[in-house]
């Protein structure tokens, strides 16, 4: 029938001829689009027309590839849920060079902004450059294992948007005023680390479940008020925070809302001239 959506057999009819090298370029593209989803060798057997035992040579060969350039971690997990999948995982050196290159830009003239903050929405709105932030705080939170990853509107949403994508769990954006569409919403009031004063934050209900572990990630962290927030709110939901992660920290106030949170930078100040000092933050340094 014109139209009809081929089957399976269809598929591994046309892909039977496939060289390793297209099975493994197939294999590689399904496994990074869908990070931490586990892939059945099965299932590839049938798209791709090749035996379970030449897949997973073909696994094996990719799994050293990505270990020794540092593009992440292929798993084969055992068992009757058993199958393979990718872990991003960027080399602790390549997590260093990108932060060194993040803090060299932002210790530039003209990024200092009122009220002691940085101009960082030229680099947050560049696809290339949050892929790679994303990744770096799906590399240090691996062991977290969130269920969701949580955003402050409005600037810390590409951050977090793809520190999910590389856990390929949801997005949740937090409000700093209810909408009535959203349906009924949890706010709770928060003092800012920074201003000191009271603000608002609010959440649909329906947005985190019980019992869910959540990683709040955020651009910019200065006296940690709106993390305690975070905390406070999602203690509503009786969900749990599993770690805070921010693209930059500015090293004072010493004393934090927040006491455990990683920062890719830190932004130290300004220098004699009165541009600002920007390095790598010591977490960054530590990773190994």
């Amino acid at each position: 029938m014109d139209g009809a959506r081929p089957g399976r057999k269809a598929v591994a009819a046309n892909t039977s001829r496939l060289r390793r090298g297209e099975r493994m370029i197939a294999i590689a593209h399904t496994l990074q689009s869908q990070p931490y989803r586990v892939h059945r060798l099965s299932a590839f057997a049938e798209t791709l027309g090749a035996a379970k035992s030449t897949l997973s040579e073909d696994v094996a060969s990719l799994r050293r590839v990505f270990e020794r350039f540092g593009l992440g971690r292929i798993e084969t997990l055992s068992g009757a849920a058993g199958g393979v999948r990718f872990v991003p995982q960027r080399d602790p050196s390549r997590i260093r060079r990108l932060a060194e290159e993040l803090a060299a830009k932002l210790s530039s003239p003209g990024r200092l902004l009122p009220g002691g903050f940085l101009y960082t929405s030229d680099l947050l709105s560049t696809p290339a450059v949050v892929e790679q932030i994303g990744e770096a705080f799906a590399t240090y939170f691996a062991d977290r294992g969130p269920d969701v990853v949580l955003a402050m509107e409005v600037k810390g949403i590409p951050v977090a948007f793809m520190t999910a994508r590389a856990f390929n769990v949801p997005l949740v954006t937090i409000r700093r005023a209810g909408r009535v569409t959203e349906g009924p919403a949890v706010t709770v009031n928060y003092v800012s680390g920074s201003s000191r004063l009271l603000q608002q934050m609010t959440l649909p209900l329906r947005a985190v479940r019980e019992g869910q572990r959540v990683l709040f990630v955020d651009d910019f962290v200065r006296g940690g008020g709106t993390a305690r927030g975070v905390f406070d709110l999602m203690r509503e939901f009786r969900a749990e925070v599993v770690g805070v992660g921010a693209f930059v920290a500015s090293r004072e106030p010493k004393h934090k809302l927040v006491d455990d949170f990683f920062a890719l930078l830190v932004f130290e100040g300004t220098d004699r001239r009165g541009q600002p000092v920007v390095r790598p933050s010591d977490q960054v340094l530590a990773i190994r």
